[in-house]
């Protein structure tokens, strides 16, 4: 289970330590047995008619397998969890033989649901019945659609056990077949697949038998599998089943096959660890739901209501300091409330500049007590919280000057208004149309349409180009156009600072006390914005290497600037001056600090990353011309960089996501090798690895197999080292494939197992890394 406290993130789980042996749960579905045998025992017994009989006890495999030892109570007791554990594994696998067909009600398929498929396509043949054809098979049952009329094919025909197998279906042949497939004991599970491998029906499997088999299974998961492998893999079960060299396998030896991959699966170690995690999950108390959102929101909480009580303070201030002037005469609470709104203004148009400064945020959050205590990871968030608050106070400045305060000064009664506020406006009534054409008012309003066009344009929406939006508007969004339109914030504190110093009914000096706000977060950001220009200069870095990887990912290995120094976890903003020279974009290091090279993983979602993966496709295409030239800015901290706080670490990332993680995994193995080998020779540990993580796990989740290509070096790196293993563990999840469980990814997850077993590295994700499949 988790734990998690602001000193450690624990995945509690001793057995974790150990090298994780893949677990082939889809073995454990062929392996259940059926309603009416007994769960104790979990024995039964199996005889075939093509072949002799044979029978087995799962149990007493076990035994033979992992001999109980005597003499030590705690080794009996460990034993005894151990086989409760292992016959849980066998049971736990309730699944059908396809297992995630949807009905039509959007559940789970049920027979009610088959036999409306049938009753839609049925038609009367020669017999008594209501038939459909053959070809209907996968329709009827949920799987034509789905997956493929392959597997349709090969199933009916297994179903039949006949070479004569393509006639029409009644419903009662229909119906058997739903429960022949639904059944859960191990015969009908393992006659089934094996009647889909046998396609003579003869009871015996030929290697070729097996490469089509494999040939089918790659294609209905999705996976890229050449005929000369598919040879070697079916080749590969031949040598490990077939020892007599008989040139086929027959159903017994499939079953030995399958058990013996399944008791690899389950280590007793394994066996153990997961026993011990039950029971210290519950031993362990779980935290309420106030303390989870406590720990979760509190750094969060104190940030916003202190943002809020400046805000509500400095409205309720104004609003009491204009309620007792002459002004309110005239325009009673209207007034009020559009100085309170335009003090808050104030506030947040200089607040919304500090979540922006990336080189301060990233100095601060080097503290660890501030890093503690302000979430600086939700800078972004703060930025578009303000912009909110902007928007209400807008609204409500704006919007009560222009409908209430300037009808009530235009249209107020003469001699109240010589009496009262005459004065600020030189002893004359204005008519509403003066009032608009004033300085104060014409740069008010200029401000508001160009924050709201930027705000727009910021928007979800128009910056990710969504199809939602007309095509009209698309072809004019995008994040380029959010970019350029966001600069205009320059203008816009021109026409504050114009706006400021012609306020109405404010002579004072004193009073007009925008600049007091804006003054240090203006001189701040715009001296940040030098200070990069400056220094991205400096920092034009020569591409040494440009990859090409599946789904349009660009690898750029970069020399590294002299005194360029980072920690993992943290990105670089890019610029190609080829696309253009005002455009930065942010991407995370996929190199560690303690490499000598810098390097990142671009996948191609927008624009910008659209062009310079031309650019460089071309490049690496034409092998004549050299690679476009770079600038990069930075080091920036990000949430990431937050890692360091924990002893063990478990890091979970999707897709193009865990770019971020690869920093992390070389600084975690680097760092605690480097201690090791401080320690061996009998230096002190270095304040650089003092603290650092000391377990890291990596969960990485991919919906297509060419993506492990993006990372396969790095996971090549890290899996072949004996030290680096032993602190770093790595787990892919394929999600292309069936899950394990099913049918579809049995004969797979055989293959994985034999063959990482042999040569060390796994069929799908091409490392020492096996692929898993959720």
């Amino acid at each position: 289970m988790l734990t998690c406290d602001h000193k450690n993130f624990i995945l509690q789980n001793p057995s974790m330590d150990e090298h994780m042996v893949k677990s082939k749960t889809s073995l454990l579905a062929l392996f259940k047995s059926s309603p009416s045998s007994s769960s104790s025992s979990y024995s039964s017994s199996y005889s075939y008619s093509h072949s002799s009989s044979s029978s087995c006890t799962v149990e007493n495999d076990i035994d033979s397998f992992y001999p109980v030892q005597t003499g030590s109570k705690g080794l009996h007791e460990a034993e005894k969890c151990g086989h409760v554990a292992e016959n849980e594994a066998l049971e736990v696998m309730g699944l059908k033989f396809i297992n995630d067909i949807v009905g039509d009600q959007g559940g789970i398929m049920e027979w009610k649901d088959v036999e409306n498929r049938f009753n839609q396509v049925a038609w009367t043949g020669n017999g008594p019945e209501p038939v459909v054809s053959w070809s209907q098979f996968g329709f009827c049952i949920g799987i034509g659609m789905q997956s493929s009329p392959e597997l349709a094919r090969e199933l009916l025909r297994a179903l039949r056990g006949c070479m004569q197998w393509k006639s029409d279906i009644t419903k009662t042949d229909l119906h058997n077949f739903w429960l022949r497939m639904n059944d859960d004991s191990f015969n009908s599970r393992m006659r089934l697949f094996f009647d889909m491998c046998n396609r003579n029906m003869d009871g015996r499997i030929t290697e070729t038998d097996i490469k089509q088999t494999i040939l089918l299974t790659a294609s209905i998961n999705k996976l890229s599998v050449t005929r000369d492998e598919a040879e070697d893999y079916a080749a590969l079960i031949m040598e490990s089943v077939d020892n007599k060299n008989k040139g086929y396998i027959e159903i017994s030896e499939m079953e030995t096959l399958f058990k013996e991959s399944l008791l690899k699966a389950y280590s007793p170690m394994k066996l153990q660890g997961s026993t011990n995690q039950d029971c210290e999950e519950q031993e362990q108390e779980p935290m309420s739901k106030v303390e989870v959102l406590f720990r979760t929101y509190w750094r969060r909480s104190w940030v916003v209501v202190l943002w809020l009580v400046g805000c509500f303070g400095l409205f309720g201030w104004k609003f009491d300091q204009y309620s007792k002037r002459s002004g309110f005469e005239v325009m009673g609470y209207c007034l009020p409330t559009a100085k309170g709104a335009a003090e808050t203004l104030k506030l947040n148009m200089a607040l919304i500049l500090l979540p922006v400064c990336r080189n301060t945020i990233t100095w601060l959050r080097n503290d660890p007590r501030l890093n503690y205590v302000i979430p600086f990871n939700d800078n972004i968030n703060f930025h578009k919280l303000i912009a909110g608050g902007i928007v209400v106070g807008v609204i409500l400045h704006g919007g009560t000057h222009l409908t209430c305060d300037f009808p009530r000064i235009s249209d107020s009664d003469k001699s109240i208004f010589r009496q009262t506020i005459a004065a600020g406006f030189g002893y004359h009534q204005p008519t509403y149309m003066e009032i608009l054409a004033t300085t104060e008012v014409a740069s008010g309003i200029g401000m508001v349409l160009i924050m709201a066009i930027a705000f727009s344009l910021a928007t979800k929406w128009p910056r990710r180009r969504s199809p939602v939006l007309p095509l009209s508007i698309r072809r004019v969004t995008g994040y380029n156009t959010f970019w350029y339109s966001h600069h205009l914030f320059v203008i816009v504190y021109v026409l504050l600072i114009v706006h400021s110093m012609f306020l109405f009914l404010a002579d004072k000096w004193i009073e007009k006390t925008t600049w007091m706000y804006i003054a240090f977060p203006v001189l701040l950001y715009a001296g940040e914005r030098i200070f990069r220009a400056i220094r991205s200069g400096s920092y034009e870095v020569d591409v040494m290497k440009a990859s090409l990887y599946p789904g349009k990912v660009l690898y750029l290995k970069m020399q590294k600037p002299d005194g360029f120094k980072y920690r993992s976890g943290m990105y670089i903003f890019i610029q190609c001056p080829q696309i253009s020279p005002f455009q930065w974009h942010p991407f995370s290091l996929t190199s560690g600090p303690q490499d000598e090279y810098l390097s990142v993983h671009i996948r191609t979602l927008g624009d910008w990353s659209y062009q310079i993966y031309a650019l460089f496709q071309e490049a690496v295409l034409s092998r004549l011309q050299g690679c476009p030239k770079l600038y990069i800015d930075g080091p920036y901290g990000s949430a990431s960089q937050d890692h360091v706080k924990y002893d063990i670490l478990v890091l979970i990332g999707l897709g193009i996501g865990a770019t971020p993680f690869i920093s992390i995994l070389k600084d975690v193995a680097n760092g605690v090798q480097t201690s090791q080998q401080s320690n061996h020779s009998g230096l002190r540990e270095c304040s650089s690895t003092k603290g650092s993580p000391s377990k890291a796990y990596l969960y990485w989740v991919t919906r297509e197999q060419n993506s492990f290509d993006w990372f396969r070096d790095v996971m090549k790196e890290i899996a072949n080292s004996t030290k680096q293993q032993s602190v770093v563990e790595m787990h892919n999840f394929l999600t292309s494939v069936y899950p394990e469980g099913d049918v579809r990814s049995a004969l797979l997850s055989v293959i994985q197992a034999l063959h990482h077993a042999k040569n060390g590295t796994d069929i799908v994700s091409r490392t020492p890394v096996s692929a898993s499949y959720p």
